[in-house]
């Protein structure tokens, strides 16, 4: 080990510490980050916390080793704000990665060649790390204060940092005062780690910027107005589901149980529309794996029972999401073909964000009592040259979403509902829903696909008139939303048609017609 200086320097200041009583027994354990990092052998793999509990100094000690070990490969779901970069914006670390989610940490990363992206739902990393298919020999953590029994909290991350620590050699672990101590199952006693390193630095915080584009405000309320009182929240990692919620202030005993939660869910617990009281599982609990927001949010959370803190094979569990009452999970995409696939984690053939955890929660929400499986896009590119919408995905576009467990799509033109819809009725719903200028191109590759009939015409070429809904209130309270018909309504129109009865049919078209039989009828087209 060489001089144990460091050892005693860093034992020395956890026992002087009044704030850190509970750390004397443990100081055994104490050392830098530099030491404990060179415990590290050649051909590892060295699991990395997730998040905002990415444990910054022991990952900076080990890029900075003067003779780091060899090939070994740093294992992680995502960081934040842990990897260095230059000024040129190119990655600055030393190792290979091997990801389950292309954050920004690691975007510059994968195109130097240094990630191995995994396409897999986080959820069924645990499974994986367990069976030794994603070896993990160490994990670099970052934990709370332990308390007078020895437990130190996961505080903002637990995702599948519980699995990691099972499977790994060597557990060394950032104790953070600033680290909040999480209430549920985010707790590990202190015997479990075998290197404590003190950091006193906050934990990383998580802004985001709201998005003032209309098309995405439009986006938000339109998920926003189909989420009822008493519906159970996934918030994903999307910007557009963090946008949406803050147009549920006027809704009643809203839920959360969510792979992850942001600054986004303060003002629902400000004005009381988050209660929790309607969720079958672990009613009037926040149920979360990550937390990525400011201090405000950390600081609500430390000691606070009304947060649930759990691994992420626990919160995705897909029975336990289709359990509770009206669950609304939120998938946001970067394209989709015209029969319903969905590419959510690549684009123009680069890598973005990842799979996460969007098919256990889509399929769970799809089973849920009253549940909304959404994925949600802007009709084109930021710059507005590509549709979204797609005759087929490209190449470099992979289907991360099956078109059997997609239910709605929602865009800034509007809502689609395509589960067990046909090819031709996807294909029509799809095409109201991308931008005007796209329609009459994907109108005719359509055709040229078989999607659609040779003698189908297109006329409708203009953006969704959002502005003539309207919500009334019936009689006995409930509301109804009266809105403009679109191409999709045709089946719907002609059952209401063949549902009428003569009288009905005349004062509704002002014809009659042998055929149905009432003659030059404007419903059925003879």
């Amino acid at each position: 080990m060489g001089d144990r200086g460091g050892y005693i320097t860093q034992a020395m200041k956890f026992r002087s510490t009044s704030k850190n009583p509970h750390l004397k027994p443990y100081a055994s354990k104490v050392c830098d980050a530099a030491h404990a990092v060179a415990q590290i052998r050649n051909g590892e793999h060295v699991f990395v916390g997730t998040g905002c509990a990415a444990p910054s100094a022991l990952i900076q000690a080990l890029e900075s080793m003067p003779s780091p070990p060899a090939d070994v490969e740093l294992v992680h779901f995502f960081t934040v704000k842990a990897f260095a970069h230059d000024d040129a914006g190119r990655s600055t670390t030393r190792f290979r990665h091997r990801s389950f989610f292309v954050s920004n940490d690691m975007r510059a990363a994968v195109k130097q060649g240094l990630v191995d992206y995994v396409p897999i739902s986080v959820a069924r990393v645990p499974e994986m790390m367990a069976l030794g298919r994603i070896p993990v020999n160490v994990a670099l953590i970052q934990v709370s204060l332990p308390d007078a029994f020895g437990y130190v909290s996961l505080g903002v991350s637990v995702d599948i940092i519980p699995a990691a620590i099972a499977r790994a050699r060597l557990v060394i672990a950032e104790v953070n005062p600033a680290m909040p101590r999480s209430m549920g199952d985010s707790t590990v006693h202190i015997s479990r780690i075998d290197h404590l390193v003190l950091v006193n630095t906050p934990v990383t915080e998580f802004e985001r910027t709201p998005v003032q584009e209309d098309n995405v405000q439009r986006i938000a309320r339109y998920i926003a107005g189909i989420i009822d009182d008493g519906s159970t929240l996934q918030i994903g990692l999307g910007q557009v589901a963090h946008e949406a919620l803050q147009y549920l202030t006027d809704r009643k005993d809203l839920g959360v149980h969510s792979d992850l939660i942001s600054d986004a869910i303060l003002p629902l617990l400000a004005n009381g529309n988050l209660t929790g009281a309607r969720k079958t599982s672990k009613p009037f609990k926040i149920v979360a794996s990550l937390a990525m927001g400011s201090r405000e949010l950390y600081d609500l959370m430390d000691g606070n029972p009304l947060f649930s803190m759990e691994p992420m094979d626990a919160v995705c569990n897909p029975t336990t999401i289709a359990a509770q009452h009206k669950m609304v999970a939120i998938a946001q995409a970067y394209s989709i073909d015209l029969t319903g696939q969905v590419c959510i984690d690549q684009f123009g053939g680069e890598f973005y964000s990842g799979i996460g955890s969007q098919g256990e929660f889509l399929r769970g929400a799809s089973r849920s009592p009253g549940g909304k499986p959404i994925v949600c896009m802007t009709s084109t590119t930021e710059d507005g040259l590509q549709s979204r919408i797609r005759p087929s995905l490209l190449a470099g576009e992979a289907a991360t979403i099956a078109r059997t467990d997609v239910h709605y799509v929602v865009t800034e033109y509007g809502i689609a509902y395509l589960f067990g819809k046909s090819i031709r009725q996807r294909a029509t719903a799809l095409i109201e829903l991308a931008h005007p200028q796209f329609r009459p191109e994907l109108f005719a590759q359509a055709q040229a696909l078989g999607y659609l009939s040779a003698d189908q015409t297109l006329q409708n070429l203009r953006a969704y008139p959002v502005e003539d809904e309207l919500t009334i209130t019936l009689k006995d309270q409930r509301t109804v939303l009266l809105r403009p018909a679109l191409s999709s309504d045709a089946q719907g129109i002609r059952d209401l048609f063949h549902h009428l009865s003569e009288a009905d049919v005349y004062t509704r078209f002002f014809a009659t017609c042998a055929a149905c039989p009432t003659p030059k009828c404007s419903a059925c087209a003879t």
